[in-house]
């Protein structure tokens, strides 16, 4: 069941083939602010069988040739769920493509789960309509430059499409397969809770092959995958062509997926280089049990990607060879968990660096219940993510073992400990009552106390020993994790008869277990290395701040700046395609090609999440870093370090630094005195109103709480009433009356004329203070405008529950027709409608069954932000 290439792509058979139905062809066009509009091509293709629902976005010069990216969807879902990235990658130069696949969205015909004689072909057509686009650059007649990227069942048809289509350039599969009948009967195991998800989600029987059908069901009776199924799995699976995939690939895994863990990415890592392409794989936090996916990050680095091996952008960083998200601590300001990477110029595989723990433990004699109940519970699809993501942090998940019903051997206390990174193996001995055994593996991280126990990542590994009656020696290779063990922890091994995602036999049965060797081999890839926490500024700012100052009096010295524009000398601030990427960078651009012109008398708020670039653009406006292209206006002069226009700029941005011995009023007077301006100009009486310290200010800066530093800070930056104040996250640390002193103080200030830039994470005081907005992600501009006018633009929902919104329920009602975006709150749920009506939406989830207590309008400033944003990632 292999495709073969279409032989000189007939193009009568194409034409044939891609026929669009009459009046399908819908042209839109987007654009905010400075970011190119983004225009959108709405078409129904005629397929053999089927009709295929599609989306095609360009944007820029459309006499601009461009490569093209195929952009497929997750299981279950449609082509509505990746508008935003192919929103965001048409941005970025390419011309992207989306479609639903076969049996979802509004595309007809049958799922063949990824059948190459059906789904891959489709693309392979996809692939012939591209190479008629004016705009897409070619490599050859018929063969247009093209990457294809998706997540689960959208990352293996990239993976299929490079095996099947020559003419594909460059894959970036996410969260998949590369052998789905490894994947749903690991080591001859039925993964049945995962199989069932499968068939509910794609509609039942009906909407399936007839094949697939009659494969679910007669091994989800028998409980016991047979041959037929595996072969029928494996031949449409990209391991079925593993050898023909030779074109850049850059496999990003989830540690939080019990469906397809990262011994599938590893997997598809060696065979692939193997064949001698270039290969990268990125370990993220979350996957199909939920968690972290990062898409930010992961977004940005597919761009970076496409731009290396599509663009032939030498500069454009494709990151390091791999790349592990760990879990840093809990963050004391949102009790969320701290991400950091780990990289290595190297893939380490699953077994490198590997360590030999002892365990020890007699032979166990333990049973399997009749009916294979209760069950033992391990990963719980689609639940267990959270709690998996925070295993490191030495947070207990779901996981429950029954007293009678498993082995358990224990290591003594690790001195030192150890980071295991891959797959540990055991060798064990096991003894059956029937003439096989199905057995589920597990390693434990187990608290000094011997009770507190961790399951990392959730994780198992399904075991089937046939000819076990007479006793027969095994080795069990266990999950691939990243998990820190810390000093004094055990290790502890657990080998049970059942769990709850899996089949077991329904018959009782009697299992003996021993260790062969007493040893686990545990990887710690020691090549790969955490990445440094951020060193605090003022651990190395305060030396260098004088060489600093120095350095940049010499650059503007040596430096002719642009002259001044008198038709903006009343304009407090111009940005115009300001652009600025950091050297070492892996996640591309900072800030790229910004525009926005602020007006006196504007108190503007500057939002977008955390990396959207809005403290580097910050930086730039003042002087401290300079931008790579594009140009910063200040009342018509020109930003350069040291640039005298900055006298009439006062700036609160990543903190102040203070001289800890010197008391706060002493730190104002020392800073006002390094300006060189009179003392009567400073309006010190004022600020220090406004800081509200009281008798601190004349204690020694040593002793002030982070409250007291930050408003000493902000009064220093309003030390002189600059004509334009700057203020990054002036609120952090100041209790809600101070806030709302804070948030009068920029009105008041705004309204004698000057203008006040912030930029603050409290979206509530945001809304309450600021008339204008500018919401950046990814360093792009988004929107720009009055706060009235885009928060009125938020076509937006809020949908309340009995109970919490889960997650589940959450990417469910995200993935219905019409919808754009759908995010739990403390309120609920808001829901994005993007097509649909209220009505519709209603109708469907009355459908889902889900348990309504009202849907009505919710149209605040969080609202329209995360709006603004989820349509961007």
């Amino acid at each position: 069941m292999r495709l073969r290439r279409p032989r000189g792509r007939a193009a009568a058979g194409v034409a044939a083939a891609l026929a669009v139905l009459a009046g399908a062809g819908i042209w839109t066009a987007s654009g905010a602010g400075g970011t190119p509009a983004v225009h959108q091509e709405d078409r129904v293709m005629e397929m053999p069988g089927a009709k295929i629902d599609t989306s095609y976005f360009t944007a820029g010069d459309a006499k601009t040739k461009r490569p093209a990216v195929l952009l497929g969807h997750g299981f279950g879902g449609s082509k509505d769920d990746v508008r935003g990235q192919a929103r965001s990658l048409a941005r970025e130069g390419f011309a992207v493509l989306t479609w639903s696949a076969r049996g979802f969205g509004d595309s007809t015909g049958e799922i063949g789960l990824n059948d190459p004689a059906f789904e891959v072909k489709d693309v392979s057509r996809l692939v012939d309509w591209l190479a008629e686009r004016p705009e897409v650059k070619l490599d050859a007649a018929g063969d247009p430059r093209v990457g294809v990227t998706g997540a689960s069942y959208g990352g293996a048809i990239s993976l299929l499409a490079a095996g099947y289509d020559k003419r594909i350039d460059a894959i970036a599969p996410q969260i998949t397969y590369w052998n789905l009948a490894d994947a749903l009967f690991p080591d001859g195991v039925f993964k049945k809770l995962w199989a069932g998800i499968f068939f509910s989600t794609g509609g039942g029987c009906k909407t399936f092959e007839k094949q697939l059908c009659d494969m679910y069901e007669r091994v989800a009776v028998s409980g016991k995958p047979d041959a037929e199924a595996r072969d029928l799995l494996a031949a449409r699976s990209p391991s079925a062509v593993g050898d023909r995939i030779k074109v850049p690939a850059l496999i990003v895994q989830g540690q939080s997926d019990s469906l397809f863990p990262l011994g599938q990415a590893d997997a598809m890592a060696r065979r692939i280089r193997a064949n001698g392409a270039p290969v990268a794989v990125d370990w993220i936090t979350g996957g199909h049990d939920g968690g972290d996916r990062e898409s930010g990050r992961v977004n940005a680095r597919i761009a970076s990607w496409f731009d290396h091996y599509l663009k032939g952008d030498e500069g454009a960083s494709t990151g390091p060879a791999f790349r592990v998200t760990r879990t840093g601590g809990i963050s004391s300001t949102d009790g969320a968990a701290q991400l950091r990477g780990a990289t290595s110029g190297s893939y380490p595989g699953l077994a490198d660096g590997t360590r030999a723990i002892g365990l020890t433990g007699r032979e166990q004699t333990f049973e399997n219940p009749a009916g294979a109940a209760p069950p033992a519970i391990s990963a719980v699809p689609g639940v267990g993510g959270g709690l998996a993501g925070l295993s490191s942090l030495g947070v207990g998940g779901l996981s429950i073992d029954f007293p009678g019903q498993y082995a358990r051997f224990d290591s003594a206390p690790l001195k030192p400990g150890l980071r295991i990174t891959g797959s540990p193996r055991i060798r064990l001995k096991v003894t059956s009552s029937g003439d096989d055994a199905v057995l589920f593996a597990k390693v434990y991280d187990v608290g000094p106390d011997g009770k507190q126990q961790v399951l990392p990542a959730q994780l198992v590994a399904p075991v089937r020993v046939d000819g076990a009656k007479e006793g027969k020696e095994v080795e069990v290779t266990l999950p691939a994790v990243d998990h820190n063990v810390e000093a004094g922890h055990r290790l502890r091994l657990v080998v049970a008869a059942t769990d709850l995602g899996y089949a077991s036999p329904a018959e009782p049965g009697t299992y003996k277990v021993s260790l062969v060797d007493g040893s686990l081999a545990v990887p710690t890839a020691p090549g790969v290395k955490t990445e440094p926490a951020g060193v605090p500024w003022w651990a190395w700012g305060m030396p260098l701040a004088g060489a600093v100052i120095a350095l940049g009096l010499l650059v503007t010295r040596r430096t002719t700046a642009p002259a001044p524009d008198p038709e903006l000398a009343e304009v407090p601030l111009q940005i115009t395609d300001l652009t600025k990427k950091y050297a070492k960078s892996t996640d591309r651009y900072a800030v790229r090609d910004l525009s926005f012109r602020v007006e006196k008398g504007q108190v503007l708020g500057l939002l977008g999440p955390n990396g959207a670039g809005k403290t580097t653009t910050l930086r730039m406006l003042m002087g401290l870093i300079r931008p790579d292209s594009g140009e910063i206006r200040v009342f018509g002069h020109a930003i350069r370090p040291g640039a005298p226009v900055l006298s009439r700029v006062g700036a609160f941005v990543e903190g102040a630094g203070f001289l800890p011995h010197l008391s706060g009023r002493a730190n104002l007077e020392l800073y006002w005195q390094a300006t060189g301006r009179p003392a009567e100009d400073s309006h010190m009486d004022e600020a220090l109103e406004i800081a509200g310290l009281g008798d601190a200010l004349t204690r020694a800066v040593r002793t002030y709480s982070q409250g007291m530093r930050q408003r000493l800070a902000i009064a220093q930056a309003m030390l002189g009433l600059p004509d334009l104040l700057i203020l990054d996250e002036p609120t952090n640390g100041l209790d809600p009356p101070q806030i709302r002193e804070m948030r009068d103080v920029m009105i008041r200030y705004a309204q004698g004329g000057r203008t006040v830039i912030v930029s603050s994470h409290l979206l509530s005081e945001v809304e309450q203070s600021c008339t204008h907005l500018v919401v950046m992600d990814r360093g792009r501009l988004i929107q720009a405008g009055p706060v009235a006018e885009i928060t009125g633009e938020s076509d937006t929902l809020l949908v309340t529950v009995e109970g919490p919104v889960t997650e589940v329920l959450a990417d469910k009602v995200a993935a219905l027709p019409g919808i754009g975006a759908a995010t739990r709150t403390d309120e609920g749920m808001l829901v994005r409608l993007e097509g649909a009506t209220a009505t519709e939406l209603i109708t469907e989830l009355v459908r889902l069954d889900v348990p309504l207590t009202g849907v009505g309008p919710h149209r605040r400033l969080e609202d329209a932000f995360l709006t603004l944003i989820g349509g961007s990632a």
